[in-house]
């Protein structure tokens, strides 16, 4: 299966600005967080430069579920989350733009075992303090809020102000919007490499030249550990492989994004519905998965996920046996060599969601998958990301390993992170999130994942 409606390095090159010779931030990676950092910086007229390697949005950013939900989040992420959630339902009004369509459709977990109950329960607590409006339902109560539901279910958690938006439309029209507000946008412009003195950031190199500055954000995804090692930083992430699909045209007979154990859908705008398991995990062994693995020994204790070890990345891939360490300001580097990672979609996955999808929601078993793809995910040690400035070099600024929960929050962070480049206070407790978390010997704690 060959996703059409991926973005590839086969897509056109929509943003091709001149290189700057000076800005204020430069911001690396035009994902979800990078984009939103961009915009937010550029709303408020600080000169910034938005760099991707490959397409706006290529990598993970288009290839998520699509939700924006509040319901299940780490604790410290939870916060972050709500205010996200009220900056989707006002950016396609804020920006003209209709790819960037926020719709509450409310988030469905659907309950099977006493264990599972007990644990939403423990969760609604957390959604209580923050006056959430999330439910725990009965049987009864789960077919009021989505009639059609087959299957013995206990009863569910939902999140009515939870809802869906389009990746591969909504950061592309962000990245239009960026633009409109200021910032330089370029694609096909790998960042390099650091220009360090004295200590500080003075500028950055690109594939297309030098650009002065004393502030870079980097947001590179799954490539994030890999530029940071360059620079003599070591920042702990490792890169799993999803698997997501999408359906033929089907009626509308499930409004709500919907979580049972093994299987996910929710509706798209195409008519189809965005499908996956959710329970499979696939790391491709690499140099850095013997440096770091440790660190996650207790995220693989605690996570409900199927974790497979495949023996080596494709060539190119972040981390493949081969790719260079390290590399000078006027080498090719990685990123240029890979421009957008498109892995195969497991079989695995795409198997389990055909057997699986006709008997979980029967009213659905006629239809078919149009396609299947997959992206690198960037997760964390603790499975929630790095956020703030990096605590062995001022001037830098991480947002990375959002560990498959980025495209939600995106655009809360981007805001946040404006804020800490700008020196203003960001609003929210970002202590669980900080650079140094994983070396200053405090325990490593598991959130969802």
């Amino acid at each position: 299966m060959n996703p059409s409606s991926m973005i590839s390095d086969q897509k056109p090159v929509e943003f091709s600005d001149p290189l700057p010779d000076e800005v204020d931030v430069v911001v690396i990676g035009a994902g979800i967080a990078g984009t939103a950092t961009a915009y937010f910086l550029a709303k408020r007229g600080t000169k910034v430069l938005l760099c991707e390697k490959g397409r706006v949005a290529g990598e993970q950013s288009s290839r998520n579920w699509g939700w924006v939900r509040q319901q299940g989040r780490d604790w410290a992420e939870l916060p972050i989350m709500m205010e996200a959630n009220r900056i989707w339902r006002g950016l396609a009004e804020e920006t003209g733009d209709a790819d960037l369509k926020f719709t509450q459709s409310g988030c469905l977990y659907l309950i099977a075992t006493e264990a599972q109950r007990a644990k939403y329960l423990d969760w609604h607590e957390l959604a209580l303090r923050h006056q959430l409006g999330t439910r725990i339902l009965t049987k009864t109560g789960l077919e009021a809020f989505q009639p059609g539901i087959e299957g013995d279910w206990l009863g569910a958690m939902v999140t009515p102000r939870d809802g869906r938006a389009e990746p591969f439309l909504a950061v592309p029209a962000l990245a239009r919007a960026t633009r409109r507000s200021g910032a330089v946008v370029i694609e096909n412009c790998a960042v390099r490499t650091l220009d360090i003195q004295a200590g500080r950031i003075a500028g950055v190199m690109t594939e297309k030249g030098f650009v002065r500055t004393s502030r870079v954000v980097l947001a590179g995804g799954a490539w994030s550990t890999h530029f940071a090692a360059n620079a003599g930083l070591d920042l702990p992430q490792l890169a799993v492989r999803s698997t997501v699909a999408r359906t033929t045209p089907a009626p509308e007979s499930f409004t709500a994004n919907i979580s049972t154990p093994g299987l996910t859908l929710r509706r798209r705008q195409d008519g189809g519905y965005t499908v996956a398991t959710g329970d499979l995990a696939e790391h491709y062994l690499s140099v850095s998965s013997f440096r770091y693995l440790p660190k996650y020994r207790k995220l693989l204790q605690v996570s409900a996920k199927d974790v497979r070890i495949r023996l080596g990345a494709p060539k190119n891939f972040p981390g493949a046996w081969g790719m260079p360490r390290r590399w000078s300001a006027n080498e090719t580097s990685p990123f240029e060599r890979m421009r957008v990672v498109n892995p195969e979609p497991s079989p695995i996955v795409i198997k389990r969601i055909e057997e699986r999808l006709p008997k979980r929601f029967p009213a659905l078993q006629s239809v078919k998958l149009a396609e299947a793809w997959a992206g690198m995910i960037d997760v964390t040690p603790d499975a929630v990301p790095i956020l703030g400035e990096d605590h062995r070099l001022p001037g830098l600024y991480l947002a990375t390993g959002l560990s498959g929960h980025g495209f939600g929050i995106g655009p809360a962070i981007g805001r946040i992170m404006a804020d800490m480049v700008d020196g203003r206070t960001p609003g929210h407790d970002l202590t669980r999130f900080r650079s140094n978390r994983f070396f200053d010997g405090s325990p490593i704690v598991p959130g969802p994942y």
